[in-house]
């Protein structure tokens, strides 16, 4: 992920009425963003596994666990963490926050304080 020294890099959701208020805050945050519609554009596995990497998480930590999708075809199996990263990229609305990435760090948005870190 190449880029503008102070360019954010923000991975969300635009049917999420969350992650569009999450992304005005970006706004005030960075002036270079670099928005990825997670539904949109497919994030590979070596992707996932940098992401992964910046927030210190596992693929499954990143998962709304009260989606329906969730409920009906993941909740009660277990996977490695291949298969939770195959899950994600399938099923990127899954995510339950957007991500954003300034530089080497990187928060999983799960509150709008969460974002401001990165300033």
């Amino acid at each position: 992920m190449k880029g503008h020294p102070n360019e954010l890099f923000f991975y969300f959701n635009p049917s999420h009425q969350v992650d569009k208020q999450m992304r005005a805050y970006a706004k005030s945050v960075a002036r270079h963003i670099n928005e990825i519609n997670i539904e949109k554009e497919s994030i590979t596995m070596t992707g996932w596994r940098t992401i992964l990497d910046k927030l210190n998480l596992r693929p499954k930590d990143l998962m709304n666990r009260a989606h329906p999708d969730y409920q009906n075809l993941i909740a009660g199996k277990s996977w490695d963490d291949e298969g939770w990263l195959n899950i994600l990229i399938r099923n990127p609305h899954l995510l339950k926050a957007p991500i954003a990435i300034k530089k080497d760090k990187a928060v999983l948005c799960l509150t709008p304080n969460h974002i401001l870190e990165l300033d």
